[in-house]
């Protein structure tokens, strides 16, 4: 299992459609992708589950992967997030 955590940084933090960029990107993985954020754990290829975790601008986040692709899912959802889930700033 591989874990990470990370800060995040763009301006409307995880709403609707960087929760589904993120969920898109999660279903392409064969391992699970689980977020936790502000105590509660979502599994990432529910868009609703990523967006009840609420989180703004800011927020640490945690990443968990598990499963025979789990570097590479890893490090596809950590550039995501880092990358602002590719929206200006």
């Amino acid at each position: 299992m591989q874990q990470n955590e990370i800060v995040i940084k763009n301006r409307y933090g995880l709403h609707a459609r960087a929760a589904a960029r993120l969920t898109i990107l999660a279903t392409q993985f064969t391992s699970t992708v689980v977020l936790v954020a502000n105590g509660r754990r979502a599994n990432a290829r529910s868009l609703v589950a990523v967006m009840i975790l609420a989180a703004g601008m800011g927020s640490r986040i945690y990443i968990e992967t598990a499963g025979p692709d789990e570097i590479e899912a890893m490090t596809a959802v950590t550039r995501l997030i880092d990358g602002g889930f590719g929206e200006k700033s």
